[in-house]
């Protein structure tokens, strides 16, 4: 292992972690409608879930994953539980300074959960892996997948937490159950428009 493989695999991380995908739309949803700490279990949640994947497809390989049943499956099933998290954005009924809402954030275990049927994190674990991990020395097969493990756990959670962060920034600008509707509405277009190369691909 180099510092330049290391570099390039933590730059590739970021840019697969902060870019917009069902994780930072959930996680910014829920920083707008439930504030900051509130959102820290699901992002909790995700971290976990991606460096558990990350393990199991580095340690195991990613032949699994590459099979065509087994892709198909985790598309569809992913993109069906998605369409269910837009409609429960979509309809969430906002949290505003001391009121009480009938809904609650996203828990630890489904941020967890659903990085298993996540689409764009199979995508982007299985890249990794067979870009990167085939090209290091040095490591043995379950020294490698504790590091990417490890990495891309920490920058999720640091991808995930930023766009936490933005929510709750804009949360200060959306005064009224109203905005926060019309906000929690845009970002649910947004999950579902990020289904589309999923669907069409």
């Amino acid at each position: 292992m180099t510092i330049a493989w290391l570099i390039a695999v933590i730059g590739f991380a970021f840019a697969m972690g902060i870019t917009p995908g069902p994780n930072n739309t959930l996680v910014a949803s829920s920083g707008a409608t439930y504030g900051f700490r509130a959102s820290l279990p699901y992002n909790a949640g995700i971290g976990i879930g991606t460096a558990s994947i990350m393990f199991i497809v580095a340690a195991f390989g990613a032949s699994v994953v590459n099979n065509p049943t087994v892709e198909a499956i985790l598309k569809w099933v992913g993109i069906a539980y998605l369409l269910w998290l837009a409609f429960k954005i979509a309809t969430a009924k906002p949290k505003m300074a001391g009121q009480d809402a009938n809904t609650r954030p996203l828990s630890f275990l489904q941020g967890l959960l659903f990085q298993f049927i996540n689409p764009k994190i199979w995508i982007m674990i299985t890249g990794a892996v067979v870009t990167y991990g085939t090209s290091v020395r040095g490591l043995s097969p379950m020294e490698l997948a504790i590091l990417f493990s490890a990495l891309f756990g920490i920058i999720t959670v640091g991808c995930t937490l930023t766009w936490t962060g933005l929510g709750v920034s804009l949360r200060r600008l959306l005064s009224s159950p109203r905005a926060i509707r019309i906000f929690n509405g845009a970002m649910a277009t947004l999950l579902v428009a990020s289904l589309i190369p999923m669907v069409i691909g």
